[in-house]
């Protein structure tokens, strides 16, 4: 059997990576702290059976370590995703990653497909789990007798990792900060009112977006745009010749965020462009002091994607929402269990080779979409579909 190498055992890993070994797939779990790779695989069957290994990151071990059919894992910082999938190319092993799929990954397609390798990205909680919500809800409003190149469109699709207790800062962070800073200092883009949306200030396009939570509450979360919305609309199939009236793909905050954060607001707009990268170090240390997750603190995730439907007339004619409002618990966080059991489920599609040849993000058939969303839903008992029309 291929055996798996799991490049860092930080936070948002832990489940993912014994999900793994409990299914006594061979295994290792690469880390520069060697004692947090060997108590991620603590107490699990594979370190029982020795089919799960712990191993300090040095990257000439490694490469004289992977054999083809290999599968690599990297949960590593995002800048270090096309040097593992490089490496995955050069020894014929699939690469499996959660995060967005880089321009820099997406030319390594056609070497991977001349290698007969698979790159998979935006695997898991978002992008990821948002990406199989979208794609069940196109499909079913495909197959519905209410599709028609009439109607007219309204897809949404908003995440957002928060304190499950608020705090006065709106926000609590889980590792660096500074992922969160650059984020918005990134430009935006998406469609509104049927015409195309731009801001270099993410955090000004705020609008309230109610959510109907787990406890069967609705409740009033602050909802932005994040990154550029638009090539999405091709990635979730979206006919050409639909009418799309919204289109966006953005972050939810807890009602206030934008208030809480309004001073950090005005340092990033006032920053020389010189200086951002330093600047939001600092920034990014002090808030890691003030504003991390105590141990045992549980967070809380909430993830909505609906496509509301109207005819010419406005009429809504069709309109389901796919969601999950989940807390931490005993076994982690939500965001590490969301994030990493979704990365667990493409590892295994790779070691299977069930995944073509090039570079992938979320599948998108049918069959796959349940079968993953199935698998997922025993996480928690937040996940929600609901039929409004």
């Amino acid at each position: 059997m291929s055996r798996v190498h799991w490049l860092g055992a930080g936070l948002s890993t832990v489940p993912g990576i014994r999900r793994l070994a409990n299914t006594g797939q061979p295994l290792i779990v690469w880390n520069r702290t060697l004692k947090k790779a060997t108590d991620a695989i603590k107490g699990t069957v594979g370190e029982q059976h020795g089919t799960a290994e712990a191993a300090s990151l040095d990257w000439d071990v490694l490469d004289a370590s992977i054999e083809p059919g290999d599968v690599l894992v990297s949960m590593l910082p995002g800048d270090l995703h096309v040097k593992v999938a490089t490496l995955c190319v050069e020894s014929k092993a699939h690469f499996v990653s959660s995060s967005y799929l880089s321009p820099e990954m997406l030319s390594l397609n056609n070497a991977a497909v001349k290698q007969g390798v698979s790159l998979v990205n935006e695997v898991g909680l978002d992008p990821g789990i948002d990406h199989l919500f979208a794609h069940a809800l196109v499909d079913a409003y495909r197959a519905s007798d209410k599709c028609s190149v009439d109607n007219k469109l309204y897809f949404r699709s908003y995440c957002g990792g928060v304190p499950a207790v608020p705090n006065d800062f709106k926000y609590k962070f889980s590792w660096s900060p500074f992922g969160v800073l650059k984020a918005l200092t990134s430009p935006a883009k998406w469609i509104e009112h049927g015409d195309e949306q731009n801001t270099q200030t993410p955090w000004k396009a705020v609008s309230d977006y109610k959510v109907q939570c787990a406890n069967g509450k609705a409740e009033l979360f602050e909802a932005y745009p994040n990154r550029d919305s638009l090539p999405f609309m091709d990635a979730y199939r979206f006919d050409d010749n639909w009418r799309v009236e919204e289109f966006v793909r953005g972050t939810l905050r807890l009602s206030g965020w934008t208030k809480a954060w309004a001073s950090l607001f005005q340092e990033i707009e006032s920053m020389d462009e010189k200086d951002v990268h330093s600047r939001l170090t600092a920034i990014s240390d002090d808030l890691w002091k003030k504003h991390a997750y105590a141990d045992g603190e549980h967070d809380r995730v909430v993830l909505v994607v609906e496509l509301e439907v109207q005819d010419a007339n406005g009429q809504v004619v069709w309109h389901q929402i796919r969601s999950i409002d989940d807390e931490g618990n005993a076994e982690g966080s939500s965001m590490a269990r969301l994030v990493s059991h979704t990365v667990s489920l493409a590892v295994q599609m790779s070691v299977n080779k069930a995944f073509k040849p090039g570079v992938h993000a979320a599948p998108h058939d049918a069959e796959t979409v349940e079968e993953w969303l199935s698998e997922l839903s025993v996480l928690n008992g937040g996940f929600s579909h609901r039929v409004i029309v």
